[in-house]
């Protein structure tokens, strides 16, 4: 089983590129499976209904998010009513939505759960808990769990893996826009990443515009980040995947420009 992780989809350059390219690009990587972080889709920040529609018809199998899905008032409702829409699992009960998706891909069940880091980020529950909470609560769990950990900090996103080396198929980590070059397979056969990088311009500051990121350094002054229009590259990681095992086989960063 193949599965293609997108970063962080940022504004409407990277939502046209991904709703553009996407057909193509899953063919070409034979991807069974394809879950894109959704959280910064409209406007740099939060998802809507009409672009959480695109993705979908575009052929984004699950959309995960984070700390700004709760941008857009409207998306509480569609949070309820999408399963294959999610939020960190690791909200207080009686938020909005869930946590946890199980769908069917390549004739097999594969469980994706989203989560959020807390350094840096909101007081949520302890992320690591709540991912040994969500396993158990899977039945039948499938053999095949992908985990989206939505965090700031490098060695919370490092700890988590190692947390559930062995448990789940992979723990890629969005968010900072950044993607890294350290991806690897765990002694017990989970796939990582501290971050799958975004789908946005490659001629901004993760994906804003560049003078206003500038100015707000220099000046120090709370200036609102902009989405930059720039030419965009789509980043993620494609994970290959025993069905039967739910091992990590191989994992290999995506960066399409």
């Amino acid at each position: 089983m193949r599965i293609l992780l997108l970063g962080d989809i940022v504004g409407r350059s990277g939502c046209r590129e991904v709703c553009a390219s996407l057909p193509s690009l899953r063919r070409r990587l034979a991807a069974d499976l394809v879950v894109a972080n959704g959280e910064n889709a409209v406007d740099g920040q939060g998802l809507d209904a009409a672009t959480y529609g695109d993705l979908r018809k575009a052929g984004v199998d699950v959309i995960t998010s984070g700390n700004h899905i709760w941008q857009h008032k409207e998306i509480a409702p569609l949070l309820d009513g999408e399963e294959r829409l999610l939020r960190p699992a690791n909200y207080p009960i009686g938020v909005p939505g869930h946590g946890t998706a199980v769908v069917e891909a390549a004739d097999s069940a594969v469980a994706v759960v989203n989560l959020e880091g807390r350094r840096s980020l909101n007081a949520l529950l302890c992320p690591f808990a709540t991912a040994r909470q969500v396993l158990d609560g899977l039945s039948p769990r499938p053999r095949v769990v992908v985990v989206d950990f939505h965090a700031e900090a490098n060695d919370e996103k490092e700890a988590l893996a190692f947390h559930l080396d062995g448990q789940v198929s992979a723990v890629v980590g969005t968010h900072t826009h950044v993607q890294t070059a350290d991806e690897r397979i765990l002694p017990g056969g989970t796939g990582y990443l501290t971050d799958a990088g975004m789908c946005g311009s490659s001629t901004g500051v993760i994906g804003m515009d560049p003078d206003l990121s500038v100015e707000r350094y220099v000046t120090q002054m709370p200036i609102r980040m902009q989405v930059h229009e720039g030419p965009a590259v789509i980043c993620g990681v494609v994970l290959d995947v025993d069905p039967d095992t739910g091992r990590c086989r191989s994992i290999e960063r995506v960066r399409e420009p």
